[in-house]
């Protein structure tokens, strides 16, 4: 086409034309032979004002300032997403280099409280009356027996932190001990006889177990560990190595996740070590997208990390606000009380109904604590224990470590065994750290005031109310905490509600 002044105007004029009409969006565009009448809800306009900002639009095409926002956005979204469904896998993984760091690195090494837990050491929210005995267990090499003592309660959770079995007073064995045997994901071998055996769809598994205090002593339940339980390859079973027992009461160690940038690489610790098929295509997607995947090198260009730091920071403090202060139907026990539960709709799996899982429910039980097994979750009168936790005062104020608290419990507490309160660190989620050894108070302890008509009163507080040493636990000034009542062997009066403790009062 040869171009004269004429046809070079008119070119001129239609560029003008169509430019001023993708800026100020005015513009019609002509009417065509199959134009039709197109609804407005599946279009976009030129211009959005959203939460990340003005989004611009041309015609539908975004800009590259919006496209840049929403990609941000998107890797945002993902981070915080990634945080609040992989938060399990990351616990599990902490405990794992936390019990790594004591000597348990191979399946023959079992951690023991011998002395009970105290505030030293960092865990979810333990109790101070069981001895505690802990491993993990590794079958990358081949199945693994695991032989089990007597009267304990015991757990095996794989590496996602998902339920593979209990043993001991809730298990198969009902409490006597037995013969398990753990497979590895995908075995096909032979499984011979005489066994219990659990699958797990991960190599790695944690593995711990209760013993109980016999007339105060933990003698009972040590003796009964060292004589009776043993973890050795099925290969090894003609000829197993030793155990190797560690005493870790009163070490300083860690087993809490991370809630920073680190979180991420906990999981893809994870990722790597794991098969795919131990997990589902969508949560693992969502890892590929923040660059966590199987195979490749989690080493995010200083955008993503920046990114990712700040998901960190907000999904750490969503997790907070949806286990402090929960707003998830039916999690609270009473309509006139602050006690919630950490089961949302009493499912160890967090359904709220078949097919249904509860995403808020399942964050606010892995921020706060550790196991998983459906005996936790269970409402059985007079068996196992059941869990109320308090973060807030009777007027819904946090717990001030720095004012005292008195707490009522009424007569008749359906406790067949006995109760307990521990007081936790609102950072830590663990023991909270005071000149107290054990930050609890407990049916057990002696000299306990027990009021005239079997109820109880207990004081938490920076220094003990004079007269009631005895029934007092101590917080530190300046430090938030919370609360978990356990009633062991639970009666009917708790499940019924007729029986209900009272909230924490301010002293003034």
């Amino acid at each position: 086409m040869k171009f004269n002044n004429r046809n070079l105007a008119a070119v001129l004029a239609l560029t003008l034309t169509l430019t001023l009409a993708q800026v100020a969006g005015a513009a019609e565009p002509p009417k065509m032979k199959m134009t039709t009448p197109i609804p407005e809800s599946i279009t976009t306009p030129e211009t959005v004002e959203t939460r990340i900002g003005t989004l611009k639009l041309i015609d539908g095409f975004p800009d590259d300032a919006t496209t840049q926002k929403v990609y941000d956005n998107l890797d945002f979204m993902r981070g915080v997403e990634a945080f609040l469904n992989a938060m399990p896998g990351a616990s599990a993984e902490a405990i794992r280099t936390g019990w790594a760091s004591q000597g348990a690195v191979d399946n023959q090494t079992l951690l023991i409280m011998e002395d009970l837990m105290d505030s030293k050491s960092l865990f979810l929210t333990p109790n101070t009356e069981s001895v505690y005995h802990m491993a993990w267990f590794d079958t990358s090499k081949g199945p693994l027996v695991i032989e089990t003592p007597p009267n304990v309660l015991g757990i095996i959770d794989d590496h996602w932190f998902r339920y593979v079995g209990d043993f001991g007073n809730a298990g198969p064995d009902k409490g006597k001990g037995g013969k398990f045997l753990l497979l590895p994901p995908g075995y096909k071998g032979e499984v011979p006889n005489g066994y219990v055996v659990m699958r797990s769809p991960t190599y790695g598994n944690l593995m711990f177990y209760r013993g109980f205090l016999d007339n105060g002593s933990t003698k009972t339940s040590l003796d009964n560990t060292r004589k009776f339980f043993k973890v050795y390859s099925l290969a090894d079973a003609k000829n197993p190595p030793p155990m190797k027992f560690i005493n870790v009461s009163g070490k300083e160690f860690n087993t809490i996740h991370a809630n920073d940038f680190h979180f991420y690489e906990e999981v893809n610790a994870i990722v790597q070590y794991e098969p795919n098929e131990a997990l589902n295509p969508e949560t693992l997607g969502l890892l590929a997208a923040i660059g966590i995947e199987k195979g490749k090198a989690f080493a995010p260009d200083a955008r993503m990390k920046k990114i990712l730091t700040e998901a960190a920071a907000v999904a750490n403090a969503t997790s907070r606000a949806l286990t402090f202060r929960p707003r998830i139907d039916g999690v609270y026990y009473y309509p006139d009380r602050k006690w919630f539960t950490s089961f949302a709709g009493g499912s160890y799996e967090f359904l709220q109904q078949p097919g249904v899982r509860n995403l808020d429910g399942r964050v606010l039980f892995h921020y706060y604590a550790t196991g998983i097994t459906p005996a936790m979750a269970m409402k059985i009168v007079g068996v196992g224990s059941q869990y109320a936790a308090a973060t807030t005062d009777s007027e819904g104020r946090p717990l001030d470590g720095s004012k005292t608290y008195k707490i009522h419990l009424p007569p008749s507490i359906p406790a067949k065994n006995f109760w307990s309160f521990v007081a936790y660190d609102n950072q830590t989620r663990s023991m909270l750290q005071t000149d107290q050894q054990f930050p609890s108070i407990s049916s057990l302890k002696k000299g306990v005031v027990i009021n005239a008509d079997s109820s109880v009163d207990v004081w938490f507080g920076p220094t003990a109310p004079k007269g009631h040493e005895s029934n007092w636990v101590q917080t530190v000034p300046g430090k938030g905490w919370n609360a978990l009542l356990r009633l062991y062997g639970p009666g009917q009066a708790w499940f019924d509600k007729t029986w209900k403790p009272g909230d924490f009062e301010l002293v003034k």
